[in-house]
């Protein structure tokens, strides 16, 4: 397991600046996290792998822009607004691939009338085979307030999809949803693929920076392994978490000598 960092730590910082950043401070595992559409442009992923050469790191994940569409886009009963969607997550596969990655992290749906969890099973099975076809995965997140940030729905996607079903568990999220992140480990076992972490201070902050607050993190990745992950540990906060970067990098730091095999 190789503990990195995700682009989006630095918001709002411009995503190639970002992960200029992180490959001066260091980091060599990495998820991108895009804001704009502007950002899918061939010239702009040539210049992000560019800055991924330079500083030899892995991109092993991206998440796309505009998360809060993705009801509104591809969980919708109006297909043609899905087909032009697909459109754009293939244009994500490819540019993953491209950068040498392999997950696309989605949040998916909200909850709603239009489609039963059966049917969103469905919509996300769908397309996950097309990605998985063009050499990519889609990783539902348990996003709070979202279909999949409840432990019941993840269990039941797990169990209808079967092999399309994988997953990103974010700690944050978990603590957010008020239920266990090691349930989440339990329960899906070997389908969670990829891991968001941060600390957290509970009941008080549901996300500090890492080693800065009281969660159990030998033991969490004592379970991950037990149950099965076999992936990259992303440290996702928000820029709110610390008051300047060095803080930021210098957590990071702390935690990869602490948990990461072959740092």
């Amino acid at each position: 397991m190789k503990i990195g960092m995700s682009s989006s730590c630095l918001y709002p910082v411009y995503t190639e600046e970002s992960l200029k950043k992180l490959g001066e401070n260091g980091v060599k595992t990495a998820e991108i996290f895009f804001n704009s559409y502007g950002e899918l442009e061939s010239d702009f992923v040539k210049q992000l792998k560019a800055i991924k050469e330079r500083y030899d790191m892995n991109i092993i994940s991206v998440h796309p822009t505009f998360s809060l569409a993705e009801s509104f886009v591809y969980f919708s009963s109006y297909k043609r607004r899905y087909d032009e969607g697909m459109e754009l997550y293939k244009r994500y596969a490819e540019i993953v691939c491209e950068l040498g990655g392999k997950y696309i992290i989605m949040h998916g749906g909200k909850p709603n009338k239009v489609l039963t969890d059966t049917e969103y099973f469905d919509r996300f099975g769908e397309m996950n085979r097309i990605i998985k076809s063009m050499g990519a995965v889609i990783l539902q997140e348990n996003v709070v307030k979202f279909r999949a940030g409840n432990l019941d729905v993840l269990k039941n996607m797990s169990e209808y999809l079967g092999d399309d079903a994988t997953f990103c568990l974010d700690i944050k999220q978990a603590i957010r949803g008020e239920y266990s992140p090691f349930d989440v480990l339990k329960v899906l076992k070997g389908k969670v693929k990829h891991l968001h972490v941060s600390d957290n201070l509970m009941p008080e902050k549901d996300c500090v920076l890492p080693l800065s607050g009281n969660f159990d993190f030998e033991k969490f990745f004592n379970t991950a392994k037990d149950e099965g992950f076999i992936g990259d540990a992303i440290v996702e906060v928000y820029s709110d978490c610390y008051k300047k970067e060095d803080e930021l990098f210098s957590a990071y730091k702390k935690f990869r000598e602490k948990f990461q095999n072959n740092s």
